[in-house]
């Protein structure tokens, strides 16, 4: 019987455990890492954030945590090309730099440790956050309030002038969706960096997260494929075959099927 991942039992826990679920996930790419330790030092930054918050109401105390998150040198990482530290939650809290789901998942561990009311939105390309019941959204990254103008730009700037604001845009991202984006996020940067080993940890826990999907048994076969793992390879176009609905892609998927097969038959050269 296979082992639960700590991080699952972490997304488990009520509230569910963000910050020390990501920590985990981390530790899966740095063995000698240590999240109860890392949770423990902290209780230091949750201190410094609490001295500089104005004495305001709860729920007006969220746009003051992500400013002072800012002066505490936490920013976006403009780095290019990206690396994985800025998903790697351990190296974020380390260089205070990260992506926008890395900034607000220390965000939101630090709005429920200082009872702040803040709930993830799952916006495309960027995670942005919100006060329940606000006319607004803010960015994780520098707190600025976004509404549906801002929203539309950003949009428009991330997936193109084509795209159109709509209200899947704004759904709440809950813990283990919060989850399964932090571990494409960190696909897809170990794969651009090479590392197709830890890329491959990280397409086996999307499978874990998500709904089965085509297209997540096709991201793992690219990756076999880097690898040279033929019949690993093939299994995952296999899957993705049983679950594409395009008939077009069907064909295609049978044809790399088929080819891989042959490929296993034929003789080796020496």
């Amino acid at each position: 019987m296979t082992a639960r991942p700590a991080w699952l039992h972490c997304l488990e826990s009520d509230p569910p455990a963000l910050l020390e679920a990501a920590l985990w996930i981390a530790a899966e790419h740095t063995p000698a890492l240590q999240p109860a330790q890392v949770m423990r030092e902290f209780a230091n930054l949750r201190q410094q954030v609490a001295a500089g918050l104005p004495n305001l109401a709860a729920p007006d105390l969220a746009q003051p945590l992500l400013r002072r998150l800012g002066e505490l040198d936490f920013h976006e990482d403009d780095d290019q090309p990206l690396r994985p530290r800025a998903a790697l939650l351990d190296q974020v809290l380390q260089l205070r730099r990260g992506q926008p789901l890395s900034l607000a998942l220390i965000a939101l561990e630090l709005a429920q440790r200082l009872d702040i009311p803040l709930q993830a939105v799952n916006f495309p390309g960027h995670l942005l956050l919100r006060v329940p019941g606000a006319d607004h959204l803010l960015d994780p990254c520098n707190g600025r309030r976004l509404y549906t103008r801002d929203c539309r730009e950003l949009l428009a700037r991330l997936s193109g002038p084509g795209a159109e604001l709509s209200a899947r845009h704004f759904q709440i991202c809950d813990a283990p969706a919060l989850m399964l984006r932090l571990s494409r996020n960190l696909c897809h940067l170990h794969g651009a960096a090479g590392d197709h080993m830890a890329a491959l940890k990280d397409a086996e826990r999307i499978l874990l997260l998500a709904q089965p999907s085509s297209a997540d048994h096709l991201l793992r076969a690219a990756i076999y494929h880097e690898l040279d793992c033929p019949q690993a390879e093939r299994f995952d176009l296999e899957r993705a075959l049983l679950l594409c609905e395009d008939e077009r892609e069907r064909m295609q998927l049978a044809q790399r099927i088929d080819a891989l097969g042959r490929r296993g038959r034929s003789p080796a050269l020496h």
